[in-house]
């Protein structure tokens, strides 16, 4: 069955901006939760993972780039990347997930 989150995680409103990703229990250091973001192309695509996570300049979480092709050009119509969310501490139950935005301007 499909789920659009990890079963450790749920939304609720967030303090640093609107909606968030928080934790349900304790999440340890080094837990990955999957795929927040994928790119074909040119196309950068947000995952509902990818897509509820807010910046903080001191996460508790990191994008992880993994490549499937083997060109370095990244215009090439067969490149594909994705970014797997990697907690970088632990995390408490209901705190919320953040991550340093890169793709995006804050």
């Amino acid at each position: 069955m499909y789920k659009p989150l990890p079963k450790e995680l749920r939304l609720g409103f967030s303090d640093i901006h609107d909606i968030g990703i928080f934790a349900k229990e304790f999440i340890p250091k080094g837990t990955n939760f999957g795929m927040t973001h994928f790119q074909v192309g040119k196309n950068l695509i947000r995952t509902p993972l990818g897509g509820f996570l807010n910046h903080e300049d001191n996460p508790n979480c990191e994008k992880v780039k993994l490549k499937f092709n083997s060109e370095d050009d990244p215009d090439h119509p067969y490149s594909f990347n994705k970014w797997n969310l990697i907690t970088i501490k632990d995390i408490k139950e209901e705190e919320e997930l953040t991550l340093k935005y890169t793709f995006y301007d804050v």
